[in-house]
């Protein structure tokens, strides 16, 4: 096993302690997950274990949020182009990083976002072709989520650009965000057992992880209505933020 043998009690607590928080977010708020447990596990272990011990936890979270946020064919119908946007854009991300290995990509997205939040706090961030041409947008923004889950490993931020401009409601927003999300990590996991050497085995060890991770998640989910609207989307404008210091944090760490 990547490094799970050596996993000190101390550590495996610290996990399953992270992976709590960590899912009452991605509960309350319908994203958050892997941005906020994946520095945390890896500060402790190794980014490779790390990554292994988010996925399928980080699965479970988005499947529980699909399922608990009501019925979700009326979104799918009207959104099923998201998922398969972001399908494509990974496959194109992802080659632009075999090819180009060095370039910055989280730290060209954590520009991106620094820009969104200063329009944002402008007052200028209501784009109303968004609204107009919501799947021609939706389109672009599809594939730059994909663009940016296969170069820099995280798609929320050009989904939150266009759904929060898009003024959806909040069953659709979580629904549409957590859609999209299904597509990237089962990837990845395939991905990771066909060429990474990743077994079943391992998977399943992280099986009590995902419990966890789960049943954190439904305990958010039962808090997301007690948040108004204007608290819930401040606290995505923060988590943007946060998601922005991150990149910056580890393209700073990496470079040095």
């Amino acid at each position: 096993m990547p490094g799970f043998e050596q996993l000190s009690f101390i550590t495996i607590a610290w996990v399953a302690l992270v992976l709590a928080l960590s899912g009452i977010v991605q509960g309350a708020l319908g994203l958050g997950f892997p941005i906020l447990a994946t520095p945390m596990i890896a500060a402790v272990t190794d980014m490779r274990t790390a990554v292994i011990l988010v996925l399928l936890p980080c699965v479970a979270t988005t499947v529980t949020n699909i399922v608990m946020s009501g019925p979700f064919l009326h979104t799918l119908r009207r959104y099923w182009f998201m998922p398969l946007c972001m399908f494509a854009g990974a496959g194109m991300g992802a080659r632009l990083f075999v090819a180009y290995p060095q370039f910055p990509y989280a730290l060209l997205l954590a520009g991106v976002i620094a820009l969104y939040l200063y329009l944002n706090h402008l007052g200028g961030i209501e784009w109303a072709f968004v609204a107009r041409h919501r799947v021609a947008a939706g389109v672009g923004f599809g594939l730059l989520a994909g663009l940016s889950e296969g170069s820099a490993n995280i798609a929320a931020p050009p989904l939150l650009m266009y759904l929060l401009s898009l003024n959806v409601d909040r069953t659709a927003f979580v629904q549409i965000l957590n859609l999209c999300f299904t597509v990237g990590k089962p990837t990845q996991m395939a991905i990771l057992t066909l060429e990474g050497g990743v077994t079943w085995t391992q998977w399943a060890v992280t099986l009590p992880f995902a419990v966890i991770a789960t049943g954190a998640t439904i305990v958010g989910i039962n808090r997301r209505d007690a948040i108004d609207a204007k608290t819930y989307r401040r606290w995505l404008l923060r988590l943007l933020f946060v998601i922005a210091l991150v990149l910056v944090i580890q393209y700073a760490l990496g470079a040095g």
